[in-house]
């Protein structure tokens, strides 16, 4: 019997099906918290009470008895985040991981681990398949797709045959060349008003929280910074106060500069509280709703404000990533991207393929029930590449393009990356463990790896603790482990050298 498809979701829900009728027991991972209410209410419709659900906003209790059904083969199907991959299932038949390009599913943070790889592996040793789901696959993902490693299966029609939303590029240069200073364009105002008077929602996406991104002085250019980290401080109006996302250090706001005693501190740069704050401003009647990692604090609130924003016909809601990932909200026919360059300027080498990922992915967000979608992009780089391929939607202009510069620079999957995170609270002995380091890694390397010299990290210190970083580009694997573990034996017998070291193999964030 053919499968019946209406959409990727429809997909798992067949696959797991048929899973089931075998006697077998499924693992579903999603890359948020905030979707596994929406995907758990299917599968219950679907399937009854046979799902247990692993995410870190349960409670410690919550959590326990999840795990105990499991173990206990009460559970046939298990929906749950990245760390949900280690739950005792028996009898395991597939895995599913939706939205498989998304970095949430590589641990930055001990235990590290990566739970596709680890998904790979239960696979592997299970003889069973493992799907990987995504409308923008992971550049590596692909490849190895195109190559024949793994099998290629493509939707060529979105769920319930609807068409594509219309895509239009602001260039915001022009806009403020027009005089307008404001985060939302000419034309974002206007749809937002037409869709206001058609009752229809919008989702206005901007990936930075708080309300301004730095406060400086304007007379001698102070900038208002962490003093556990070397980053600005967030202005958070709501609160009013200055925080650092790093850290969690919090200050109280000033408006005489500290240093010089000037008046002239000036608020820079916009958060999704600024934008929420401009828009009650510009559409007074207008409902309006926030999502972000200051509004998603308490237990549930993920899943309150999606179902405050989907059954009270909030008219617009504001948010960071956390909007753009798998909802479906038919009504929503308008999305608008306040500031599509954020990604594009990443210290990454995978920044293109970040921002082409994350403007398709939100696109995808309008126009999904009977009435057309618009979406709007504001931008200061209209021409660039991974904008315009995300205006058309069209992964395969964007991966073939992609892959010849990956090739070229010996980037993922032609290579892989290394990347040694050193951290020490000496700022003098930091630079030479670093160096002594690269040293002992060049004695060890044999010609087997790319090493490049040592520098400070992007970001050089965070939680009082100086970082800076060595890269190295090869081919991983047992070799290049023992030479790595051969290095970090040897350097860590010299006592003199207080750095700790981090290794992480093609990390997610290079910063």
């Amino acid at each position: 019997m053919e499968l019946q498809v209406h959409g990727k979701t429809e997909v798992y829900l067949q696959l797991i099906k048929r899973v089931l009728e075998k006697g077998k027991t499924a693992i579903m991972l999603v890359p948020e918290i905030s979707l596994t209410p929406q995907m758990v209410n299917r599968f219950f419709a679907r399937f009854g009470d046979c799902i247990s659900v692993l995410h870190s906003k349960l409670m410690l209790g919550e959590r326990y008895d999840q795990w105990q059904k499991v173990k206990e083969g009460k559970s046939k199907i298990l929906i749950g985040a990245r760390s949900a991959i280690f739950a005792p299932m028996e009898n395991l038949g597939i895995v599913i991981i939706d939205e498989e390009h998304d970095t949430s599913y590589k641990s930055d943070t001990t235990p590290r681990y990566n739970a596709k790889e680890i998904a790979r592996y239960l696979c592997k040793n299970n003889n069973i398949p493992l799907v990987l789901g995504s409308a923008t696959p992971d550049i590596d993902t692909f490849y190895k797709a195109q190559v024949g490693k793994i099998e290629l299966l493509q939707l060529s029609k979105r769920a319930n045959n609807s068409n594509l939303p219309e895509v239009t590029i602001v260039d915001l240069k022009q806009e403020l060349a027009n005089g307008n200073r404001s985060m939302i364009s000419g034309i974002l105002k206007q749809k937002i008003e037409e869709n206001l008077k058609e009752k229809a929602q919008t989702i206005l996406f901007l990936n930075r929280r708080g309300y301004s991104t730095f406060v400086m002085c304007r007379e001698c250019g102070f900038t208002a910074k962490c003093r556990n980290c070397n980053i600005s401080l967030t202005y958070h109006m709501a609160e009013n106060k200055l925080k650092c996302h790093y850290c969690g250090y919090e200050t109280k706001v000033f408006n005489i500069c500290p240093v010089c005693g000037s008046k002239k501190v000036k608020y820079f740069g916009t958060g999704t509280q600024k934008l929420e704050a401009e828009i009650k401003s510009m559409f007074p009647n207008a409902s309006t709703i926030r999502m972000d990692v200051d509004t998603v604090t308490k237990k549930n609130s993920h899943e309150e404000i999606l179902e405050k924003f989907k059954n009270e016909n909030i008219d617009i809601l504001i948010g960071t990533q956390m909007v753009v990932k798998g909802h479906h909200f038919p009504n929503v026919t308008l999305v608008g991207v306040i500031a599509a360059d954020g990604s594009l300027n990443i210290d990454d080498f995978r920044a293109s393929e970040r921002t082409f990922q994350i403007l398709t992915q939100v696109e995808g967000r309008a126009g999904r029930g009977e009435k057309s979608g618009q979406v709007i992009v504001q931008t200061y780089n209209p021409d660039n590449f991974s904008i315009e391929c995300a205006k058309n939607q069209d992964y395969d202009m964007f991966y073939e393009s992609e892959i010849i510069l990956r090739k070229r620079l010996k980037y993922p999957p032609f290579s892989d990356i290394i990347l040694l995170n050193l951290t020490s609270q000496d700022e003098e002995n930091i630079e030479r463990s670093a160096i002594k380091l690269y040293k002992i890694l060049q004695k060890n390397a044999e010609n087997r790896l790319e090493i490049f010299r040592p520098m400070p990290s992007p970001i050089n210190k965070i939680k009082n603790k100086y970082r800076w970083r060595i890269i190295a580009k090869c081919r991983f694997n047992n070799s290049v482990i023992d030479i790595i573990n051969k290095s970090l034996d040897e350097y860590y017998k010299n006592k003199s050298l207080k750095a700790s070291v981090i290794v992480d193999v093609n990390p997610t964030n290079m910063a």
